[in-house]
This record gives C-alpha cells, sequence and structure tokens, in this order.
C-alpha cells in the first residue's frame, strides 16, 4: 500500500513542473520560518533623503527672504504684500489635496505612479522660482507679476512634494525601515534649510540694501545727490537675489536627479492584489473621519504656525526691533545649524522614549527662549545663544510630524484593509491645512505691520512696528505652541498602540503573500490539467 502510495505519488510528480512542486514545501518554509526584513540600504535612504532638499532650500528662502524683498527691495507696499503672501499660501495650500488626488487617479507606470510627478515638474519650478526674485522694468503690473510666479511655483513644487512625501509609505513595507529613513530625510532637509539659508543669506547678505535714515528723504529722494548711488546699491541687491535664486535652483535639479535615479516605488503586497484604488472622495470621507489623524493634524497645527511666525518675520524682527541688519542672515545660520546636528538626537530620543514623549519635550523647549527673547534688551550674544537653542526644538519640528503621520496612515489601513491609494490624501491635507493656516497668519501679520505704521526704504521703523514684531516673533508663537501640546494630548498612538499595529500588519501582509502565491500556483496548476 505505502509502494503503490509513492508510486502515485510519482507519476504525479513526472507531470508537475517544478515551481508546482515546491509551492507547498515554500509555504510551509515560510510558516517555520519568519520572513527576512525588506532592509534599506544607507545608499537608497540617503538617496531618499536627498530629494527632500528642494522643497526645504527654496520654503526656507522664500520662508524667510520674501517678505522682507518683497517691502525692501521690490518695494511693495506692505498692503500689497500681504495680499501677495496670503494668496500665494493659500493657493500653495489649495493645490496640494488638488495634485493629491491627480495622484490617485494616476496608473502605475514602469517609473511608479509618483516618480512621473517629481520628474515633470522640476524644470518648470526651478523657472517660476528664478522668476519670483526678478523685479520686471514696469511698475504697474509688478504685484500681479511677483503673485503670478509665486503661485505657479507653489503649484509645481506641490507636484514634486506631496508625491515625495507619500513616497515614504512606498519604499519599504518595514516600519522600522521607513522611520529610518524619516530620520536620514528630515536630516537632510534641515541640511536643505541650512543651505537655503546660507546660499540666500549670505549673498543677499553682501549686498547692502539701501536705506534712508529720515522718511522724510523719501519726498525729496528725486533731488538727492545720493540717488544715484542708491540706485546703484538697490540694483546689487536685485542681482543678488538673482545670483541667489540661480544657486538654490541648480541644487534643485541636481537633487532630483538623484532621487529619480537611487529610489525604487514599492507596492504592498496587499494593494497589488486590487484591481483599482479606492474612489478619491469615498477615501477623503474615510481620512478625514479617521480620529488619530485628526487629532495629529489639530495638535500640529498650531505648532506648525508657531514656528512659520518666526519664520516669516525673523528678518525683519533682526533688522528692525534687535536692530541686527547686518547680523539676520548669521543668526539664522545658526539656527538650522544646531538643528541639523540635533536630528539624529531626536531620531534617538523618540525611539527611546516615544515618540509622543519627544513632542513635549522638544517643541516646549523653545518657550522659554521665546520669552528670553521677549523680556531682555538688545544683546547679541544672547540673542545668538538663543538662536543656538532654539534650533534644538525647531529640529524636533522638523522630524516629529512626519516621523508621526505612517503611523496614523498604518492605523488606518489596519481599519480600512481594502482603501489603497490613500496614501497621497493623507499627506495632501496634511499639509493643506498647515499652509492655509500659516497664509492667513502671515498675511495677517503683514497687515498687522501696515497699520502699525510700517514704511518702506527707511532705515529705523516706528515704535509700534517694532512692538508688533516682538509680539509675532515671541507671544503669539508661545501661545500657539501652547495650545497645540495641549491638542496633541487627545493623539492616540503611543508606543504600545504602534507595536500592536506593527505586528497586525505584518500577519496582514504575510497573509496576502501566501494567498497570492497560492492563487497563482492554483491557476497555474487548472490550466496544466
Amino acid at each position: 500500500m505505502a509502494k503503490g502510495e509513492g508510486a502515485e505519488s510519482g507519476s504525479a510528480t513526472g507531470l508537475l513542473p517544478p515551481s508546482i512542486l515546491q509551492a507547498g514545501e515554500r509555504q510551509a518554509q515560510e510558516k517555520k520560518e519568519p520572513k527576512k526584513k525588506q532592509q534599506l540600504s544607507i545608499c537608497n535612504k540617503l538617496c531618499y533623503a536627498v530629494g527632500g532638499a528642494p522643497y526645504q532650500m527654496t520654503g526656507c528662502a522664500l520662508g524667510f527672504f520674501l517678505q522682507i524683498y518683497l517691502l525692501d527691495v521690490a518695494q511693495v507696499d506692505p498692503f500689497s504684500a500681504s495680499i501677495i503672501l496670503f494668496v500665494g499660501r493659500a493657493w500653495d495650500a489649495f493645490t496640494d489635496p488638488l495634485v493629491g488626488f491627480c495622484i490617485s487617479k494616476s496608473s502605475w507606470t514602469r517609473l511608479g505612479r509618483l516618480m512621473p510627478w517629481i520628474i515633470f515638474s522640476t524644470p518648470l519650478a526651478i523657472i517660476a522660482y528664478f522668476l519670483i526674485w526678478f523685479v520686471p522694468d514696469f511698475s504697474q503690473g509688478q504685484v500681479l507679476w511677483h503673485l503670478l510666479f509665486y503661485c505657479l511655483f507653489e503649484t509645481l513644487v506641490t507636484c514634486f512634494h506631496v508625491p515625495y512625501s507619500a513616497l515614504t509609505m512606498f519604499i519599504s513595507t518595514e516600519q522600522s525601515e521607513r522611520d529610518s529613513a524619516t530620520a536620514y530625510r528630515m536630516t537632510v532637509e534641515v541640511l536643505g534649510t541650512v543651505l537655503g539659508t546660507a546660499i540666500q543669506g549670505q549673498i543677499v547678505g553682501q549686498a547692502n540694501t539701501p536705506c534712508l535714515e529720515d522718511p522724510k528723504d523719501l519726498a525729496v529722494a528725486t533731488e538727492d545727490a545720493n540717488l544715484t548711488h542708491s540706485a546703484t546699491s538697490l540694483r546689487e541687491t536685485k542681482n543678488a537675489y538673482l545670483l541667489a535664486a540661480g544657486a538654490i535652483a541648480s541644487i534643485y535639479v541636481f537633487c532630483a536627479i538623484i532621487l529619480v535615479l537611487g529610489v525604487r516605488e514599492q507596492r504592498e503586497p496587499y494593494e497589488a492584489q486590487q484591481a483599482e484604488s479606492m474612489p478619491f472622495f469615498r477615501g477623503l470621507r474615510l481620512v478625514m473621519s479617521h480620529g488619530p489623524y485628526i487629532k495629529l493634524i489639530a495638535g500640529f497645527l498650531f505648532t506648525s504656525l508657531a514656528f512659520m511666525l518666526v519664520e516669516g518675520n525673523f528678518a525683519l524682527f533682526c533688522t528692525y526691533t534687535l536692530g541686527f541688519r547686518n547680523e539676520f542672515q548669521n543668526l539664522l545660520l545658526a539656527i538650522m545649524l544646531s538643528a541639523t546636528f540635533t536630528i539624529p538626537f531626536w531620531q534617538w530620543f523618540l525611539t527611546r522614549f516615544g515618540k509622543k514623549t519627544a513632542v513635549y519635550i522638544g517643541i516646549s523647549s523653545a518657550v522659554p527662549f521665546l520669552i528670553l527673547v521677549a523680556l531682555i534688551e538688545s544683546n547679541l550674544i544672547v540673542t545668538y545663544v538663543v538662536a543656538v537653542a532654539a534650533g534644538i526644538s525647531v529640529a524636533a519640528a522638523f522630524l516629529l510630524p512626519w516621523s508621526m503621520l505612517p503611523d496614523v496612515i498604518d492605523d488606518f489601513h489596519l481599519k480600512q484593509p481594502h482603501s489603497h491609494g490613500t496614501e497621497p490624501i493623507f499627506f495632501s491635507f496634511y499639509v493643506f491645512f498647515t499652509k492655509f493656516a500659516s497664509g492667513v497668519s502671515l498675511g495677517i501679520s503683514t497687515l498687522s505691520l501696515d497699520f502699525a505704521g510700517y514704511q518702506t526704504r527707511v532705515c529705523s521703523q516706528p515704535a509700534p512696528v517694532k512692538f508688533t514684531l516682538k509680539m509675532l516673533v515671541t507671544m503669539a508663537p508661545i501661545v500657539l505652541i501652547l495650545l497645540g501640546l495641549l491638542l496633541f494630548e487627545l493623539y492616540p498612538i503611543d508606543e504600545e498602540k504602534r507595536r500592536q499595529n506593527k505586528k497586525a500588519l505584518q500577519a496582514l501582509r504575510e497573509e496576502a503573500s501566501s494567498s497570492g502565491c497560492s492563487d497563482t500556483d492554483s491557476t497555474e496548476l487548472a490550466s496544466i490539467l
């Protein structure tokens, strides 16, 4: 009997290909032996991380310098400047979900679903960025010029950054590998802000923007013999801004090339089995009803606004309130270098003590130093010390939001296992709320300067303007940080929840992989028989 069974088995063996015969053995081995983790090489992580630099370089340059450029170089009146800043940021916020919608409708190509967006947006984005910093000869449509190219650039850089952000979920299926790649990314992004600050600040800082000691001189400037010298200095300042824009645009292209050549998109095993992605608006309803996502947005919305207020008004604050006209670019560099060196520390800290603890300690550490700036008199040494200390908090603000968002998406996938293609929705709306609110805050802050009596081209501003700048850079951010931390108390995904989600997702992937293998083997067997 045993011989007969062996013979029967042997006859079947002669009919079936080895791939079918080995399927059962493979599945048995998979159950006995745990799957090897999907490791990313350091080169892969670096190539992925480099892709984050363009957005941060250009965003840093625009965030720190666009307001003072419009007011003192392009000489746009404060009300028009507030319109440019608000509409540009609001439009930028609107394009994030729009681009997310378009990406969710994109099909997978040989390059992936996200990479084509990055490739085709890059050349147009650098042209638009360069033209933002160009002052046209005509004055009638100057406001429209800057608004048009600012909005155009923000649209194109969104076509780069939204797919790049969503790429976090497609470089690896391992949560630990994504966290590690995110740490690489945040380090390089902070280096990008250092580059943006250094290039823009140091090049522009070499050109002295002309100013008038007495506002009354504005009325008689055309009759003054110094007008020629003032015009020459202003022309040099405009050329310096263009040179900085060209340098940043070149680095933008270089980083995009490294990203495209060094990173490959990967699909989740269970996603590959789906015929098509979930409809956008159905996915949007599910995303916006996911509790952890809303709570994460609410917490980081206020803390992000705090740092954006400081960013948008810092150059004016240093120039007019503190009186460090020739030092603000160096102070910015000190902040960003400090942030760069402390990113690895915060990555270790969140791994050791958890992400929520890192949020509380990292972001709240800025509050004492902002209070110190508000209370002390102008002192360059103390200001540098505060700048270095503030960089530590900036590093936490850079790293933690993007490190925590994948945890929310994993939690969503467990609760909605058949809702695929929603990653761009998560990332685009996450950025949408922050950008829209920052546009409102920057528009209001520039309008506040207008109401306080801000005057273009003067070397010293009235006392109400100085006081307004101090409130915008110190007290308002403190209030926003405290509100954000209070709201963040509601965020439910702690370290224990993260570990549970990780185990559940791993089981889901293994089940999808084994079922996919079984389906393929069954189909092949049926066709042979």
